[in-house]
């Protein structure tokens, strides 16, 4: 059986051939940069949607970025893994957050950018055998990396989701500046000093992200010493499961956790990048651009089933379980455990004042002061009947219910937010103001109202 290093090293030379293969093509097969730029284009896509695969393998932990949210945030919280294949690592959904942000990052910086240059630029290419060869080639080279090298040497359990993320960072840091000078060479010679720059910066990034031989490490500690990158990954403590028998146990209620999952997907609609498409979606349809328009509702759509399926993931799956003095939460579905609380400790239970609660008559709980938590407080439900689940699990709750039902309050909430909307909703039905003006001034006012409205209604199905 080869040894590792002898597979290493087989697949660095892989890599590098792949990717000289385009510069053959260049001074051999006469392409310029455009040709160049397009086989790259799509060969770079197929990398970072390979990257967004490798990263939900990786078993080493991410530290958080301050002032950076990934999507899907809650998911970065959440313990155990699936396997998808026989004799093969488990994908951990800890790690979505990450995949997701590489592939939109990807998407708004450089795909949906190049697409649109070409169509703008009405650049036509004539696809040829040497083309498909040389994408052929270095897709595959990628994917016997991916398969022999990540997987098959284990090296998944070296890294973490956000080393995996460097990958595409370092595709567009390096990569644009040559793909504009590319685009505005001004003679053949500069064209191709800046196309050979274009290889081999090329190729030093993908011997370095996916080859474990000893060239591809010693260019992965020259890059990180050269960047001088912030820590990326973090040992995960396990969970320890109390040495008891199951005495009790408690599952959740689905009804409240889709309710409650409104709010998040509401939030992701305020994301800069939805709020794009949005925007582009509105316009396709005012312009009659109906494939356009098409695409962005798909696209809308799996934002907000991502988000969906993300909350369901986090809230949905757990069934809590009395073992001996402790509490755990145990994911049914991934067959892990999330958290363990001993009962008499420090940790203080008290009831949320949560809306979907005070809606369907159910309950949830939040429990403080927990160890191994980044918060330091979990979130005990929702489920069908709070009173009874305290009594099955004994839990020391403190006896204080949610505040009562206020009518007066309700009122008094609903009448100021239907006062904040009615101003958009005159724009709207106004015949003075055209189309056009009223979605320019929704655009720029409409967070202005919307904040309000939120805070109103708030308050109101707080006090239902």
């Amino acid at each position: 059986m080869p040894s590792t290093r002898s597979l290493g090293s087989v697949g660095t030379l892989v890599l590098i051939g792949a990717n000289l293969l385009p510069l053959v093509g260049v001074i051999a097969w006469g392409w310029d940069q455009f040709v160049l730029l397009a086989v790259y284009w799509i060969e770079a896509s197929t990398t970072v949607f390979l990257a967004a695969v490798k990263a939900l393998f990786a078993v080493k932990g991410s530290p958080d970025v301050v002032g950076q949210l990934e999507p899907l945030r809650e998911l970065r919280e959440k313990r155990g893994g699936v396997k998808i294949r026989p004799g093969w690592p488990s994908m951990y959904p800890r790690n979505v957050p990450f995949a997701v942000s590489m592939i939109t990052t990807w998407a708004l910086l450089v795909g949906i950018p190049g697409a649109l240059y070409w169509v703008v630029a009405g650049a036509s290419i004539e696809f040829t055998a040497e083309m498909a060869l040389a994408i052929v080639a270095l897709s595959v080279a990628h994917a016997r990396s991916f398969v022999t090298e990540y997987i098959g040497t284990a090296e998944y359990t070296e890294v973490s989701a956000r080393d995996i993320l460097q990958t595409p960072a370092r595709l567009i840091v390096a990569l644009l500046p040559l793909g504009f000078f590319g685009l505005a060479g001004g003679g053949p010679d500069s064209a191709i000093i800046v196309l050979v720059g274009f290889v081999v910066a090329k190729t030093v990034l993908s011997v370095s992200q996916n080859s474990n031989g000893p060239i591809g490490r010693g260019l992965r500690r020259l890059i990180d010493r050269i960047s001088a990158d912030r820590e990326t990954r973090q040992e995960r403590p396990g969970i320890t499961l109390p040495d008891a028998p199951v005495g009790s146990r408690v599952t959740v209620s689905i009804r409240p956790v889709l309710l409650g999952s409104l709010p998040t997907i509401a939030v992701a609609f305020a994301n800069r990048a939805v709020g794009i498409v949005v925007l582009a979606t509105v316009v396709a349809i005012g312009t009659g651009h109906l494939l356009l328009a098409g695409i962005g509702v798909g696209i809308l759509l799996g934002v907000v089933g991502a988000r969906l399926a993300s909350y369901v993931l986090r809230y949905g799956t757990v069934e809590y379980q009395r073992r001996g003095d402790s509490l755990v939460a145990y994911d049914t579905v991934l067959e892990a455990p999330q958290w363990v609380v001993p009962v008499y400790s420090t940790a203080t239970f008290e009831i949320q004042n949560a809306i979907p609660d005070r809606l369907l008559d159910t309950g949830t709980l939040t429990v403080s002061n927990v160890d191994d938590t980044p918060s330091g407080s979990v979130q005990f439900g929702p489920v069908s009947d709070l009173e009874s689940a305290i009594e099955t699990l004994d839990l020391p709750v403190t006896p204080e219910d949610r505040p009562e039902r206020d009518p007066a309050v309700v009122a008094a909430a609903t009448g100021l937010a239907v006062c904040f909307g009615l101003v958009p909703l005159a724009l709207i039905l106004s015949s003075r103001v055209s189309g056009t003006e009223v979605a320019g001034i929704l655009l720029a006012f409409g967070p202005f109202f919307l904040i309000p409205i939120g805070l109103m209604a708030f308050a109101a199905l707080s006090r239902v």
